[in-house]
């Protein structure tokens, strides 16, 4: 995404408390207009946006504030719902599991496969200590199940509209006792990249390059990723965009899988960066192994004409058109995904293909002025429920 810096970021900032006008609508966030991550840079996407009737102005605490002045509010962090009093209409952004999920991921590492429990002290504890899902540390383990159990009992006594990103989102929010017409499903959208992209050039795909992009973390399936390289076309390479805590591990995996000399580790990559190595490859990997609630990637990747291969987890098939935009494989199928990286990278027009198809279903579906619109309806129909 473009790393854009904007007046609202600065007004964010601003320690100094603004007039707040009755007529507009507010954002409010303890995430860091301009920062890094999906919710962040979800938000920034919408500050620079434009939303008619919305502040660019971005409220980090509504402690102090007589909250019956706004006409509304739309929450992007959970800590800040916590102090919602009810007093205006109010929307919530749901941008991944932590309302539901005392981890935060809906994974267990343990068993190696996505969890289907609802909320509870039981099973969440039960997960934790025998799973191996999120912190074991004592104290954490205590704050994260209190901290979501309050949260959960919170949101259902909350006159509010959650939006949820995906569909699976919303029928998680229902299945832990969330009421069905207080959860309406809004696929994220995103701004097109500021330079001038093409379908695939034969040239492009004859350098046989592959991309993966995200954290480098065990959940998001690195390591099935590198397991399935040694089962692809040598000439196969591998760019890796992004950093974490894992990365020790998966570059000594690398190195004793023999695969060393076929991937490139860039870390942390910013915008122009990062549009190059779109450009550069055949195909985007998205091997996440938990269930993403959505996944930017993949419309990412549309932006630059690119298909994707992903896994059928969470949120990602709602985005990803399999045998159209790209192509789903189980997770933690190694022949599969194989088999998916050998099919494009031994078929251009295919390759090319499927990446146009990618292409014009972002400017269909998920273009930020596409989104914002049925945003602005969510706004509308929550005022208006709210006044009832």
């Amino acid at each position: 995404m473009p790393n854009l810096i904007t007046d609202a970021e600065v007004r964010a900032e601003n320690l100094q408390q603004p007039q707040f006008d009755h007529n507009l609508m507010y954002h409010c966030s303890s995430f860091r207009v301009n920062g890094n991550g999906g919710a962040e840079t979800y938000l920034t996407s919408l500050i620079q946006s434009r939303q008619p009737g919305v502040s660019d102005f971005v409220i980090k605490s509504l402690k102090e504030l007589d909250q019956s002045q706004f006409k509304l509010l739309h929450i992007h962090s959970p800590d800040l719902l916590l102090q919602i009093k009810g007093e205006c209409p109010t929307v919530f952004t749901v941008h991944n599991h932590s309302l539901y999920c005392a981890s935060g991921t809906k994974y267990l590492p343990g068993q190696g496969v996505i969890c289907d429990r609802n909320l509870s002290y039981l099973g969440c504890l039960w997960g934790k200590l025998v799973d191996g899902c999120g912190s074991r540390k004592p104290a954490r383990v205590i704050e994260e199940l209190l901290g979501t159990n309050h949260l959960s009992k919170f949101i259902k006594n909350l006159k509010a509209t959650f939006i949820a990103n995906s569909d699976y989102v919303r029928s998680q929010l229902i299945k832990n006792g969330l009421p069905p017409q207080q959860a309406v499903t809004l696929r994220c959208g995103i701004s097109a990249p500021q330079m001038v992209t093409a379908p695939l050039s034969l040239e492009t795909h004859k350098n046989h390059r592959i991309l993966f992009v995200g954290r480098i973390v065990p959940d998001k399936g690195l390591e099935w990723l590198l397991k399935t390289l040694v089962h692809t076309d040598p000439q196969i390479q591998l760019d890796i965009a992004g950093e974490g805590w894992d990365q020790p591990r998966l570059e000594q995996l690398a190195h004793k899988l023999g695969i060393n000399n076929r991937i490139t580790w860039h870390g942390w990559c910013n915008s122009e960066k990062l549009n190059q190595l779109y450009e550069q490859c055949f195909a985007v990997i998205f091997p996440s192994i938990w269930p993403e609630p959505a996944g930017l990637v993949t419309l990412e990747a549309y932006t630059h004409y690119r298909p994707v291969i992903a896994a059928a987890v969470g949120g990602i098939p709602e985005y990803l058109r399999d045998g159209e935009t790209g192509i789903l494989a189980p997770a933690n199928d190694i022949k599969m995904l194989a088999e998916a990286i050998t099919d494009l990278s031994s078929d251009y027009e295919k390759c090319r293909h499927m990446g146009e198809q990618g292409y014009a279903l972002f400017l269909q579906e998920f273009t930020m002025d596409i989104h914002v619109k049925h945003l602005q309806k969510i706004y509308e129909n929550t005022i208006s429920k709210f006044s009832l």
